[in-house]
């Protein structure tokens, strides 16, 4: 639009600004980023309580706790930023946490009796006394003897614990002659492994520990007789079989009592019978026992059985009923199980 002025045009240029709509300000951004904030420190939060464990949370709330220069613990008393108000109680100063060192009492100690038949003995709750023993007991609660302090006796509990039950003498002895016995059987069973001479003849020897002692047994084998048939002449193979015997026997200090048995087969046609020939035979073995070095005083009986005590008794015909057998008897109790026997060498069939 043109305007003339004293003949001069004047141009007057006129512009419209357009709006869209009102101004609303920048508040909601802060809004935002405040709930952005709290989103992050949520998830944050919720990553720690996952990710740590119980020990490492206590650290990290004590490392957060805030602390007082000026009180002897941490400050605050339990609520959110170190307490209601700083002038609630509690608030600025709080014992939680803090050491303390707190005198122990003395703990009596309790005397334990070997003897069952002992009890200890307990005062009177009411008079505070011990039984009359011959001598006077401490004073009664409230009261002094000339000399003491007017101080209440303090009220002591006793204990009496039983002992354990402790093996007897017999009992303990018995144990002592199990080992020693054990003992000897192997030591037997290495002497006669280590000879290769008696490998074939070594389960011809059984030894056990039975009720009544240390039983040594040599029986005989088929066609591996101790003793020829009928007769009582050891065979070379039973003299070498005792002769790894007796030096163990020497060391055991036990009486020895030697059995003979046969088996079912009776003489015929002659008065001679099985009784009279485990009896022999069994003399035959305490005869060379001694020659091998035993006192004739550690023998303490010497006896024939004939088939009366068969091994095998399913077959009294059996060749492992004859034998030989010698008892290392016990001087205690015979309270000890009974092993089964077993040989020296199992056969290879």
């Amino acid at each position: 639009m043109a305007v003339k002025t004293r003949g001069k045009p004047m141009i007057v240029i006129r512009k419209e600004e357009v709006i869209a709509g009102g101004h609303h300000g920048g508040a909601w951004k802060v809004a935002y980023a405040d709930f952005v904030t709290a989103m992050m420190a949520f998830f944050l939060l919720m990553w720690l309580l996952s990710a740590t464990t119980e020990e490492q949370r206590v650290g990290l709330a004590d490392y957060f706790s805030p602390n007082n220069l000026l009180a002897r613990s941490n400050s605050g008393s339990g609520q959110p930023f170190g307490g209601t108000t700083p002038n609630a109680a509690g608030a600025m100063v709080s014992d939680r946490g803090a050491l303390q060192a707190v005198k122990a009492k003395p703990i009596p100690l309790l005397d334990v009796e070997e003897d069952e038949s002992e009890t200890l003995a307990t005062p009177d709750p009411v008079t505070r006394r011990q039984p009359d023993t011959g001598s006077p007991g401490p004073a009664p609660a409230g009261t002094a003897s000339p000399g003491e302090a007017k101080t209440p006796a303090p009220a002591s509990v006793q204990l009496h614990l039983p002992s354990a039950p402790r093996p007897n003498r017999e009992e303990r002895r018995a144990e002592q002659e199990r080992t020693a016995f054990e003992r000897a059987a192997e030591q037997i069973r290495d002497a006669v492994r280590a000879d290769p001479a008696l490998a074939d003849i070594a389960k011809q020897l059984w030894i056990d520990v039975t009720p009544e002692g240390l039983r040594i047994q040599i029986i005989d084998e088929e066609r591996r007789p101790m003793f020829p048939n009928g007769s009582a002449q050891m065979a070379d193979r039973a003299r070498a079989l005792l002769t790894k015997v007796a030096p163990v026997l020497l060391r055991l200090p036990e009486q020895i009592a030697i059995d003979g048995h046969t088996d079912a087969a009776a003489y015929r046609g002659t008065d001679r019978s099985n009784w009279e020939l485990s009896a022999e035979r069994a003399n035959a073995t305490r005869r060379l026992l001694g020659e091998l070095g035993l006192p004739d005083d550690r023998f303490s009986s010497v006896t024939g059985h004939a088939s009366r005590q068969p091994l095998m008794k399913e077959d009294p015909m059996a060749a492992a009923n004859r034998r030989i057998a010698i008892m290392v008897l016990r001087r205690a109790p015979n309270s000890a199980p009974s092993s089964a026997p077993t040989p020296v060498a199992t056969s290879p069939g």
